[in-house]
């Protein structure tokens, strides 16, 4: 079946298996910041914006894709290199495998809230799963890139 939508600002089209998870489809198709990490829903490695939303492309089948506007990390080069730095700056990038769902769900969340508290960011990310930390350096990133950002 042919599948027609929006991949990262561009028209984008694609054959696939009626069993196709989005996530192997964006793959296939060149977006490696999409990772597959638990293929249950608990990690939000696999994080992309669907129509604007966070949404774990591994419970997505790819026929869903129809007619609708999905961003990797790809198509937010610009906001993800200008979070990634303050991630940097405050010590909070770890090995970066799951840099890329969450990061795509701190931008999500800068357009979606405007001055969350601490207990909404943390909501906001419940579905991301780092192995390395305590997330203490994230939320300062967070909070920072917010305040600098206007958004706190």
């Amino acid at each position: 079946m042919e599948v027609k939508f929006q991949l990262n600002g561009k028209p984008a089209a694609a054959d696939i298996e009626p069993d196709c998870m989005l996530l192997d489809l964006l793959r296939d198709m060149g977006c490696y910041s999409v990772k597959r990490g638990c293929d249950t829903t608990n990690c939000g490695l696999c994080t992309v914006l669907v129509n604007g939303k966070p949404s774990l492309s591994c419970a997505m089948p790819a026929a869903r894709a129809e007619g609708k506007e999905i961003v990797t990390l790809e198509g937010l080069q610009e906001e993800a290199e200008d979070f990634g730095r303050f991630l940097a700056k405050e010590g909070a990038e770890q090995c970066g495998y799951c840099s890329p769902g969450f990061i795509m769900n701190v931008i999500a969340m800068m357009r979606e809230l405007k001055d969350p508290s601490i207990e909404e960011i943390k909501e906001y990310l419940a579905g991301n799963l780092c192995r390395c930390s305590g997330y203490e350096g994230q939320m300062r990133a967070i909070q920072n890139y917010m305040k600098e950002k206007g958004g706190q």
